[in-house]
């Protein structure tokens, strides 16, 4: 009994990546986000500095003094500055990939060519090292050369122009792009490392900014390339399907709601709206037609919702389980019920970081600090001599 409970103890804290070395010449936020889950996982992560540091340490203060970007994706790595001019830190440098399972960077193009560290020479010389390169527009054609940051690549792909409300252009406010990279980069890190446990052979994983806000725009291109029209920024409205929006009620307070099939509809007309006479009128007989004459639809809701307080619209949406959500800011968010947050210190005291979108059995109840600049360089120079 005693034995088989150690056994499930052990199997539950023995992370999936434990014993797996990463080696991350890194900056910003794309590889970082990438490097940082691995680390999550129980991999050891090395952080390759310059000298003055990942500039991300420099994008704010807000947390203790440390920028609150790099508190978020560098946890639990290993930190070493190395100036990447110098032969001899070049050749330390080679000497931690000779021993990592995988190597990730996301330097401008071509520099890693220059420096003899691109993945085609390294894969050459370690078989089954598993490298990924996060670029801003992949690594051919005529932007590859091109520099990349967030923002920019949400105007080039074109998900400012279905993002937000008529008017002047807006970024959506988070760093979607860089994220969504570096959330692919460690989709195909996983699957490679699966590979070469079934094959025994490395292989090189590639993931870009650009790609990833092309990929995330596959319906707005479906539907212009094939169905003749693009999606309008709409506000928080859906252009394929309605209702579906914001609506406001008699306390100011703005109210999400989403109708997605015919009998959420008419649900919603009876319980909420109180106007069954709506669903006998042809203009809001299925979803299409909803579409077609959106302002009245739309019209009818709010007014409604103009003339009810938001508690008693909640309690119609909760009784007719017609979806809904509140319109929230930050400081909502960080009251919010359903929230999970971990414990992490930064600079001696600690503060309190959202987890991670999943949870596992292995997950622990705190995460660990971000390191310093070159906090652990004295032990890794000594390690890897």
């Amino acid at each position: 009994m005693n034995d088989n409970s150690d056994t499930e103890k052990k199997t539950k804290n023995t992370l999936p990546l434990e014993g797996i070395l990463v080696v991350a010449l890194e900056q910003a936020v794309a590889a970082p986000y990438c490097s940082s889950r691995l680390a999550d996982a129980g991999a050891r992560v090395i952080k390759i500095e310059r000298k003055e540091g990942d500039f991300a340490r420099g994008y704010d203060r807000a947390v203790n003094g440390e920028s609150s970007y790099f508190v978020w994706i560098n946890r639990g790595k290993e930190s070493i500055s190395l100036d990447l001019k110098n032969t001899k830190e070049i050749k330390l440098l080679e000497r931690m990939i000779s021993k990592a399972d995988v190597f990730i960077q996301n330097l401008a193009p071509g520099a890693t060519s220059r420096l003899g560290i691109d993945s085609e020479t390294l894969r050459s010389r370690y078989p089954s090292l598993i490298t990924c390169d996060i670029s801003g527009y992949g690594d051919d054609g005529s932007f590859m050369d091109l520099k990349a940051y967030d923002l920019l690549v949400q105007a080039e792909s074109g998900l400012v122009s279905v993002s937000g409300a008529p008017g002047e252009w807006g970024r959506v406010g988070v760093s979607v792009c860089d994220v969504t990279a570096g959330m692919n980069a460690l989709i195909g890190i996983q699957q490679a490392l699966i590979k070469r446990a079934q094959t025994g052979q490395g292989s090189r994983v590639k993931a870009s900014l650009f790609g990833s806000a092309a990929e995330l725009m596959s319906v707005p291109y479906l539907q212009t390339r094939y169905g003749g029209k693009a999606p309008q920024r709409v506000g928080l409205k859906h252009p394929s399907i309605a209702p579906y929006g914001a609506f406001t009620s008699l306390d100011a307070k703005d109210i999400v709601i989403s109708i997605q099939n015919e009998r959420e509809w008419a649900d919603f007309c009876t319980i909420v709206l109180l106007k069954p006479e709506l669903l006998e009128d042809p203009r809001c007989k299925g979803n299409a037609n909803r579409v077609q004459n959106r302002e009245f639809v739309d019209a009818a809701v709010s007014e409604t919702f103009n003339a009810l307080a938001s508690q008693t619209i909640i309690e119609r949406l909760k009784k007719a389980q017609t979806a809904f959500g509140r319109v929230n800011y930050v400081e909502d968010l960080i009251n919010h019920p359903q929230l999970r947050t971990r414990t992490m210190v930064v600079n001696s005291t600690a503060v309190e970081v959202p987890a991670l979108g999943w949870s596992v059995e292995w997950e622990s109840g705190t995460y660990p600090s971000a390191p310093l600049i070159d906090e652990h360089g004295k032990a890794l120079r000594d390690e890897f001599k």
